[in-house]
């Protein structure tokens, strides 16, 4: 699925593309997009790379958002269905 494409069918409106909600959001559908491909194509090692580094970013966004906006990060997990983050 595109960007544009995303956005549109996105729960967000469309003026709220570089909300932190909006970034994991999209980036768990990257994230979605390549365990997927990576299911076939098990030795591609760059892709692999690629799908730590936006795990990573998506991290940090996450607990940007928990330290921010208790409320909004947890409506976001409940949607997009992921994990909560650690504790340290």
């Amino acid at each position: 699925m595109s960007k544009k494409l995303f956005i549109g069918s996105s729960l967000l409106s469309k003026e709220q593309t570089g909300s932190v909600e909006f970034q994991i959001s999209h980036l768990t559908n990257r994230v979605l997009k390549l365990t997927d491909h990576l299911k076939f194509h098990d030795k591609d090692y760059s892709s692999q790379r690629g799908l730590l580094k936006i795990l990573g970013k998506r991290k940090r966004l996450l607990s940007y958002l928990s330290k921010t906006n208790l409320t909004s990060y947890e409506t976001l997990i409940n949607k997009l269905n992921i994990r909560k983050l650690k504790n340290r």
